[in-house]
């Protein structure tokens, strides 16, 4: 098979060959490889645990936005409506005691000066908003 004795009836040389036949081994590797290719899939070893299910309801509330406007004579707009200088402390603090409490987004004209938007700031944190946002206007 993989040593062996040459035919002496066709020479008369007897001698020993030394060579591997390296078919039979090729073909046993691939028939290996094969049976591997298979049988990996096959034995995939899963761990059995059991999950926690939950039911959860989906979160129909959600909380509204305020848009406070202040335009480039320092004049606020609550979601449009005029608000006076003294009235707007009062107004958001009304608003943050809603559960869920809204979300503040400040829009301030190109001309404002900032003290009037720093007064919008300072008046939604002093009347206990948590989330405040600005509205800017893109580049283009």
């Amino acid at each position: 098979m993989a040593f062996g004795m040459q035919d002496a009836t066709s020479d008369g040389d007897s001698e020993v060959m030394n060579e591997i036949n390296m078919t039979p081994l090729v073909d046993v590797m691939l028939v290996l490889l094969i049976i591997f290719i298979i049988t990996v899939p096959v034995m995939k070893h899963a761990v059995n645990v059991e999950l926690p299910t939950a039911t959860s309801q989906p979160q129909n509330t959600k909380p509204e936005t305020l848009q406070l406007s202040v335009d480039a004579q320092g004049a606020y707009f609550l979601n449009q409506n005029a608000v006076a200088v003294d009235t707007l402390p009062a107004v958001l603090q009304a608003e943050a005691a809603k559960d869920p409490q809204p979300e503040l987004h400040i829009r301030g004209d190109k001309a404002v000066r900032y003290e009037f938007v720093a007064q919008a700031m300072a008046a939604a944190q002093h009347a206990g908003l948590r989330k405040i946002g600005f509205i800017t206007e893109p580049k283009n």
